[in-house]
Order: C-alpha cells, then structure tokens, then sequence
C-alpha cells in the first residue's frame, strides 16, 4: 500500500535522465517543479547513457525494446546514486522490474503523431514513392494503410538528429511526436497535427513518468504533488491494453483514452506491419477502473483475431 500521508521535505534529490535534450528538458521541468514546491530542498540531475542511445544503426523492435532506454537509470535508483527517474511514459516498458514503482504520471502535452517536412505540407501532399521516416511500427502499420504508395525507412536518433537527416533530404517528410517539438519549442517545424482518429497514439504518449524504487515509500508523499489524475487514469487506461496484449515496440498497436466526466474512453488498435490487416476498437467505462477498461478492450480486439495478427508477428 503506497504511503500517501503528509509530505516529508528531503534535503537532497537526485534525478536520474538520460541526456538528450528532450529528456533533459523533462528532468528540469520535474526539478522546478520539486524546487518550487520544496524551497529547501536541494535537486540536482544526474545525466546518463542509455543503452537505446547508443544503439543507432538497429531499429528498437530488433535489439531490445524501449526498456533500453530506462535500464541503466533503474540500475541508478537501486544502488541509490539517484532518488527518482524521469521518463516519457512511451519509453516505459508495460511490465516494470520487481522492485520499481511510478510514483506519478505528470499533465500530458499534446499527444498526437506530427508531420515534419521541408517541402510537403501534410501526408496527404507526398508523391509517390516519397520516403516517410519512423523508429515506429506502429506509425509505420497505419501509415502503410492510408498510404501504400509511401515507402517508410526507419530512423533512430534523438529529435535533433532526426530533424537534421530530414533536412540533409535522407527523407521527404518524418513523423515525430508532437509533445516532444513542442516542449523543446519547435512546434514551427510541425507541418501538420496528425488527429488521434487517423494515427492513434502510442501508449502513453506526451505524458511523463517519475519512477522511484518501491523500497522508498518516503517518497510517495513527497511526489505526489506531481501526479496528475487526468493523464494518470489515462496512461493506466492504456497500457492496462497493451500489456494484456503483451505490447511493447517490437508489436504494431497503440492506444488512446480521454477523461469525460467520471468516465474513461479509450482506444485501441493492432496491426500488421504492412497494415494490411488493422483492428480497431473504442470501449468507455469508469475511471476508478482504469485498467480493467484497458483490458477489456484487449479483449474486444482478441474477440476480433488481435490474437492471430499478434501470432503471426
């Protein structure tokens, strides 16, 4: 049972990131957050290599998963060079080590897939044969539904080196999230929002992770501050989905709820990774049963044959 009862105010916390730019913006954005709320209370950040960072010639799906980009800040939290970690939740992986909580879900940022692109002003503009960049292969599945005569290559790199192999013309456009041009102030280079109705997002998406050693429940209090419900009954909504289909980067499905009053609406999807074969199903429930809603609509994809395309995969 997490211990959520008044605030212990620590002398001292380390913010374990990985040292991207966008990862480093998040931990900052956590440490004003800490400092505003605990003036007293010395943050500092601890930068660090992930595994995923230095893997650039693979896509994920083939070397590991996200889980590369959170292992080496979990080894961190355990032998205590750092108190709390940040993550952007996509990254997280469904099923977290034994001996690791998330202690809050920070607000959500714009959660949408965004169309980058020198020449062409949306996806619909791309001539044929045009090359699309993504690490995704869940962008890739729906791309590949509304538009076969796109060719997708893969692309890894950190948002900058994205951006700068789209501008060296290695691509005609590149899908990106949104949340992540937005927080490192370069919405200008977004030609089009791609609406969540035409490329459901990953699990998670734009929302921010603070993960700490379940051992710590001096912490819980302290963190709690930052949860935000919302995002959080959202998220869980999500990825109660994806882990009941056992999803990770190496599976083509993504997922996205909303808060409507005291209800929860979410949707999902599976696909082939040509996307010739895509299911999609939207369920509501309440949001005090965020993640059985995930699941039960799992189980509406199952009843459709998700089971079938995920065997195949």
């Amino acid at each position: 049972m997490l211990n959520l009862s008044k605030p212990i105010k620590p002398q001292k916390l380390v913010i374990a990131s990985r040292e991207s730019a966008l990862a480093m913006w998040q931990a900052r954005h956590i440490q004003s957050r800490l400092q505003t709320l605990y003036p007293e209370t010395e943050v500092t950040i601890l930068g660090m290599t992930t595994t995923g960072d230095q893997i650039l010639d693979t896509p994920l799906a083939k070397v590991g998963g996200k889980g590369l980009f959170v292992k080496e800040l979990e080894t961190a939290l355990a032998d205590g060079r750092a108190d709390l970690a940040v993550h952007s939740m996509k990254d997280v992986p469904m099923n977290l080590p034994e001996g690791f909580i998330l202690a809050a879900t920070g607000e959500r940022e714009d959660p949408r897939d965004a169309f980058v692109s020198n020449n062409f002003a949306s996806l619909e503009d791309l001539p044929l044969g045009s090359i699309v960049g993504t690490s995704s292969l869940r962008r890739q599945s729906q791309l590949q539904a509304r538009f076969s005569h796109l060719k997708i290559e893969s692309l890894r790199g950190n948002l900058q080196t994205r951006l700068r192999k789209l501008d060296e013309g290695q691509y005609a456009a590149i899908i990106l999230a949104a949340a992540g041009l937005i927080r490192l102030e370069l919405g200008h280079r977004i030609r089009q929002f791609i609406s969540p109705e035409l490329s459901i997002p990953a699990v998670g998406q734009g929302a921010l992770g603070i993960e700490i050693c379940a051992s710590r429940q001096d912490l819980i209090a302290t963190l709690a501050p930052l949860n935000h419900p919302d995002t959080q009954v959202c998220v869980e909504a999500e990825r109660g989905m994806s882990r009941a289909l056992a999803g990770s980067c190496t599976v083509p499905l993504g997922a996205y709820a909303v808060c409507e009053a005291d209800h929860i609406r979410i949707t999902g999807f599976v696909a082939s990774v040509d996307g010739k074969q895509m299911l999609i199903e939207t369920t509501t429930g309440n949001r005090n049963n965020a993640e059985a809603l995930g699941r039960a609509l799992a189980d509406q994809l199952i009843a459709k044959g998700a089971d079938k395309i995920l065997a195949a995969l």
